[in-house]
């Protein structure tokens, strides 16, 4: 497993199309992480892109950047790990503020159960 870290927090490349995104403690995600974010999954790897997103730190987004932050052709499936009510509620407002776009994403608490549902993803899309 590779491990980078960038602005916002680390991004663990489970394989060569997942990874998992952890953002750091109190980080306000704008316009320009969101842009090195979508870089760098562009970059580093094989879409189609599976998405880890794991909240175990409390983090807030700009207006625009809810607006943008999964909005990638290559992202086609992204399960939300949580640990906090507090993760669970900022991640469904999330989800309702992009209603129009159709994100396949999911949100659980188990780590095991997330990374076999984005397997599933995988196996059982079509592209």
């Amino acid at each position: 497993m590779e491990r980078y870290k960038l602005s916002f927090g680390e991004i663990k490349i489970l394989n060569k199309n997942l990874a998992e995104v952890i953002v750091d403690e109190g980080i306000i995600f704008d316009e320009i992480m969101v842009d090195e974010y979508h870089d760098f999954l562009l970059n580093s790897l094989t879409p189609p892109f599976l998405l880890l997103i794991n909240k175990k730190y409390s983090y807030t987004y700009t207006f625009n950047a809810q607006k943008i932050i999964a909005n990638l052709k290559e992202i086609k499936a992204m399960a939300v790990l949580l640990s906090t009510y507090g993760g669970e509620m900022s991640t469904r407002t999330l989800i309702n503020v992009n209603g129009n776009y159709k994100w396949n994403i999911e949100l659980f608490q188990n780590r095991t159960e997330a990374l076999q549902w984005l397997q599933e993803q995988y196996h059982f899309q079509t592209f």
